[in-house]
């Protein structure tokens, strides 16, 4: 069981655009699944399926709940969403919760590697609390698809100091695939 910030990038470093929006993510050539670079967003899905909890802030929790036009949360994974918000609901098994000390977020990493059952939990985003995570020693690794699309601003991959030993790279279709373990202090 590990805890992994499995994402994908702009070459310059951004998960999301300036207006907080993933869609120039799904607008680089190659970047939809069955397409040449399908190949890395099928092992991000698979990766997902297998996935025993997940943990995502409210930026990422709104766009996903806007795109995904009101239906139920797409993933079967107990989810929490980390929010100061009241925040609309979807069906799913969501957890809505705030972490604003250290040891608030370690008693809800504790939860989430309960319900993980030994499986890997998923955090989605963003970069704030995956480099927090990281800085309290509860992220174990770093897997991100770089996109050749350059974004010049918005939410960065990582919102912190975080050091990576290299595991992993190669190539996907139009993505550099890369898989960093984090060193711990």
């Amino acid at each position: 069981m590990k805890t992994v910030y499995n994402t994908a990038t702009s070459l310059d470093g951004f998960i999301a655009d300036q207006d907080n929006s993933l869609e120039w993510l799904f607008s680089v050539e190659g970047g939809e699944p069955g397409s040449e670079g399908g190949e890395a967003l099928s092992e991000v899905e698979d990766f997902i399926k297998n996935a025993g909890a997940i943990v995502l802030g409210a930026t990422t929790y709104e766009w996903v709940r806007e795109h995904t036009g009101g239906e139920p949360w797409p993933y079967r994974a107990p989810t929490w969403i980390l929010t100061h918000r009241d925040l609309p609901r979807v069906e799913g098994d969501l957890r809505f919760a705030s972490a604003d000390t250290d040891r608030e977020l370690r008693d809800l990493h504790g939860e989430m590697v309960e319900a993980a059952d030994g499986r890997d939990v998923w955090v989605v985003g963003g970069g704030r609390l995956a480099a927090d995570l990281a800085r309290m020693g509860l992220l174990d690794e770093v897997v991100v698809s770089v996109a050749p699309v350059s974004l010049g601003g918005g939410a960065p991959l990582l919102d912190g100091r975080v050091r990576l030993r290299a595991l992993e790279a190669g190539l996907k279709g139009p993505f550099a695939c890369l898989r960093y373990e984090v060193v711990r202090d």
